[in-house]
């Protein structure tokens, strides 16, 4: 049987690590991408490896739309080089950046690197990908918590991914004829280094985040991860055009 291929951005840590590895688990070959930490990308890859599955990794800044050309050309030349495939089997639009500014003092600069990033990359980069997702092929984006409820000082985020999740219902809809299924995954906080690791390593960030989660703790990457390859899967196929939120139950 012919291997699945998914292509996760921002796979070298944090969520994309952990989707990564239990997508290997579940007998998928990974093509994974980093903005510049070349090192870790690697050791995600041996990782993978060592499950008995094959991947590769790509540099990638989602934010730079003028790259993308390039990158789906190497993206192209790894699938025929590595797989004799000249297909993907899904994308997972996972990479990402924090902000926490206050509303008014959030300034355009930072304003724009938070959509480009969250927003305007994911957009044009699956658009760019569709030609070698396969038909029946799964998309899932990733959201957050906060695009549902409101926490100080993430008006800029939370924006984003409101906008990814609005997305994600217009993907579905077009990309229906081709049988490609398209969802949104919503973490709540999760124990990673994301934002400077605050949850992880914060212990009043933990505790306030323990404070209104209905499961009283942070979640932890694994948590996450293995919920998106469950929506990868073959038992998720009638799931589409849905936000899941994986957060423990915060602000319930």
């Amino acid at each position: 049987m012919t291997s699945r291929i998914v292509l996760i951005t921002g796979g070298s840590r944090g969520l994309g690590r952990s989707a990564a590895l239990h997508l290997a688990d579940r007998g998928h070959d990974i093509i994974l991408t980093y903005r510049s930490r070349a090192d870790a990308a690697d050791d995600v890859v041996a990782a993978i490896q060592a499950r008995g599955r094959t991947a590769v990794a790509l540099a990638l800044d989602t934010a730079a739309t003028d790259t993308f050309a390039d990158f789906i050309a190497r993206v192209t030349a790894a699938l025929s080089q590595t797989w004799g495939r000249t297909t993907l089997d899904a994308l997972i639009n996972n990479a990402g950046m924090g902000l926490q500014e206050p509303f008014a003092s959030t300034r355009e600069d930072q304003f724009d690197a938070i959509m480009n990033t969250h927003v305007k990359g994911p957009f044009f980069l699956t658009q760019q990908l569709l030609p070698l997702i396969a038909n029946e092929g799964r998309i899932l984006n990733v959201s957050s918590g906060l695009a549902r409820f409101s926490l100080p000082g993430m008006s800029a985020y939370g924006a984003a991914k409101g906008a990814i999740e609005v997305l994600t219902r217009y993907q579905a809809q077009e990309l229906a004829e081709r049988g490609i299924r398209v969802n949104v995954i919503a973490p709540g906080a999760i124990a990673t280094d994301f934002g400077g690791g605050n949850v992880r390593d914060n212990a009043d960030a933990s505790a306030m985040v323990s404070s209104i989660t209905a499961l009283g703790r942070p979640g932890e990457p694994d948590e996450i991860g293995s919920a998106m390859a469950m929506l990868l899967s073959d038992d998720a196929g009638w799931i589409n055009g849905q936000r899941i939120e994986a957060s423990g139950g915060m602000r319930l």
